[in-house]
């Protein structure tokens, strides 16, 4: 089993994106945001993630996806820079996912990032498009139900379901049944933003012994995404420019 403190997260995160950077962007301002998934305080290893529950039941994670989109940066409230074509699948089973880089070649300040968990209504009826939307990603329904903006997949010995498996597939653009959630932190470091996604935060809100399945946009998809949404935290943002 792989476990990843999230210190060593942190350290992982940085000489990741201090490499990224003189690679790849050694002539531009450059924001790294990393968005890590995790369990508790250990990295989620697909294929190879067994974690134990706080009520002592076993936990494993096969399938953790879930999208980013419209991020933008803000100073005072108001938006200063926003990064275009804003679409990004995070896929814990691929770790260079984890990791964006936004450019911010005026070295304009903000003290805020904000960004959509999910895929916006308009870019839903669109129709699927390429790049990280394209259906072969495994994250598109039909045109009528679009994106899945959220994806977790796994086991636990409290399942009654065949195998004792849980899958929640979130999402859906029409009302009453908008999933779309938007998150905003406040940030310190302007080159440097790692963000987490606690998976055990999420689990924790549902009760896996009768609560097992969520396939398509419904009331019961609202009520989770938002769960989602309240189990990202910054791990990062603590020096100046």
């Amino acid at each position: 089993m792989t476990r990843l403190s999230i210190t060593l997260i942190i350290i992982y995160c940085l000489a990741f994106s201090e490499a990224f950077g003189q690679t790849r962007l050694v002539n531009a301002s450059t924001i790294r945001l990393s968005i890590i998934p995790t369990y508790g305080t250990n990295a989620v290893v697909i294929g190879d993630s067994a974690f134990r529950a706080k009520d002592s039941h076993n936990v494993q994670i096969e399938v953790l996806k879930f999208y980013v989109s419209h991020i933008q940066f803000l100073k005072n409230g108001a938006v200063v820079l926003e990064e275009q074509k804003s679409f990004h699948l995070i896929d814990a089973a691929v770790k260079a996912s984890f990791h964006l880089a936004i450019a911010n070649k005026q070295g304009i300040e903000f003290d805020a990032v904000r960004f959509h968990l999910g895929i916006d209504s308009a870019t839903s009826v669109s129709g699927a498009m390429g790049g990280d939307l394209d259906p072969t990603k495994g994250m598109y329904w039909t045109w009528q139900s679009g994106y899945v903006n959220f994806k977790c997949e796994g086991k636990s010995d409290l399942c009654k379901a065949r195998n004792n498996e849980f899958q929640f597939h979130l999402g859906g653009y029409r009302q009453p049944y908008y999933c779309l959630q938007t998150l905003t932190f406040p940030v310190h470091n302007l080159n440097e933003i790692i963000l987490q996604f606690n998976a055990e935060t999420f689990l924790n809100h549902i009760d896996v012994t009768t609560h097992h399945h969520v396939m398509s946009p419904n009331a019961e998809a609202v009520r989770l995404s938002a769960m989602v949404a309240n189990s990202f935290s910054m791990v990062k943002s603590n020096s100046a420019k």
